[in-house]
């Protein structure tokens, strides 16, 4: 009930305001009115040239006239007639305005000089309408045009704002309001629903619904050109996977090099260090010596003369070089001399 309610409003909403426009001056014409809206209806040029008028529906007189005068508007409440432009202005237009109508004319001695018919349809403007847009199986796509209120819908199709042609429809699948396209049909689709007092339209963005178009060469060697599910795809690898694996590859074996470089690098600059440490530490030992000579004497031995010359001997006692202890892992050079004696 509150559903019911809620649209009634609506299509009030919708109505107010909407007016709608009828040359009545040709026989037969064919008029529509929107349910609760105005018509502006043209009945003649100019009434002050005619010497009387009428117009009624099947059943009633609704307006009587001679020249600039109006004589009877049975319903004056919701009309307005201007008799120098021969228009007739309906407001809120009931389901009852809706019938066929005579507009007859008469001269200045009452005697019947014309007669036209005309046929007034009122209709509820539509309130909105909806698209519901399902993939199938195999990738088509099932349209639904759903159109809130309104009277006698008519449905257009359109694609990126041309016609949608039947190349882009599954074979006998084209209804009123409902398509079915390919797999491969894409685009802004739009539905047009409208009537003789109203037109509204709503639009869906078509996708592919899962699927890709694959083109590639599989592990046999054989040549895959089709549209395909991408979740379940196994035909063969896209080049994007391909793409992707070698990218990974080449950032890890990338990586890994570099890594080889740094550990190279640090391994040479410790061992350049070492290296300049130890030459360093020799060095420097090397400074340190000292060299102490300690109770040297020259004696003259008394026992022994060669060819008229006097045997010279040289003692050395308590000679030595103190120096600073050196690392273990050096080859040990220190000398010491104790009571080393030559003699001649």
């Amino acid at each position: 009930m509150a559903a019911m309610v809620g649209l009634l409003l609506m299509l009030l909403r919708v109505s107010h305001g909407v007016e709608t426009h009828c040359d009545g001056r040709k026989d037969g014409a064919l008029c529509y009115g929107a349910l609760g809206g105005s018509l502006v209806l043209q009945l003649m040029d100019d009434a002050s040239e005619i010497p009387r008028y009428e117009w009624k529906n099947e059943t009633t007189k609704i307006l009587l006239g001679r020249n600039s005068n109006i004589i009877r508007n049975n319903i004056e409440q919701r009309s307005v007639f201007t008799p120098t432009t021969g228009t007739f202005k309906i407001k809120n237009l009931n389901r009852n305005d809706g019938s066929n109508y005579t507009f007859t004319l008469y001269d200045e001695e009452n005697r019947l000089s014309g007669s036209r018919t005309l046929t007034l349809s009122i209709q509820a403007p539509l309130a909105s309408v909806q698209l519901k847009h399902d993939c199938l199986s195999l990738g088509e796509k099932r349209v639904s045009c759903s159109v809130n209120g309104g009277d006698g819908p008519q449905y257009r199709w359109t694609l990126d704002g041309r016609t949608l042609t039947e190349d882009e429809l599954l074979p006998g699948s084209h209804e009123t309001n409902s398509v079915t396209l390919k797999l491969q049909v894409l685009g802004q689709l739009v539905c047009w629903a409208h009537n003789q007092v109203s037109n509204v339209s709503d639009s869906v963005e078509l996708t592919t619904c899962g699927f890709i178009f694959i083109n590639c060469t599989s592990s046999n060697g054989t040549e895959i050109s089709q549209w395909v599910h991408e979740a379940s795809n196994t035909l063969c690898v896209t080049p994007t996977t391909v793409s992707t694996s070698v990218a990974i590859s080449t950032t890890l074996a990338g990586v890994l090099a570099a890594l080889v470089i740094l550990v190279a690098v640090a391994i040479a600059i410790t061992c350049h260090q070492n290296k300049k440490q130890r030459n360093k530490t020799k060095a420097e030992e090397d400074d340190d010596q000292e060299l102490t000579y300690a109770d040297v004497r020259i004696v003259q031995q008394q026992a022994r003369q060669v060819e008229h010359r006097s045997d010279m001997g040289v003692e050395y006692g308590q000679v030595k070089f103190s120096e600073r202890p050196r690392q273990t892992d050096e080859r040990n050079d220190d000398c010491v001399y104790s009571q080393v004696r030559g003699a001649r």
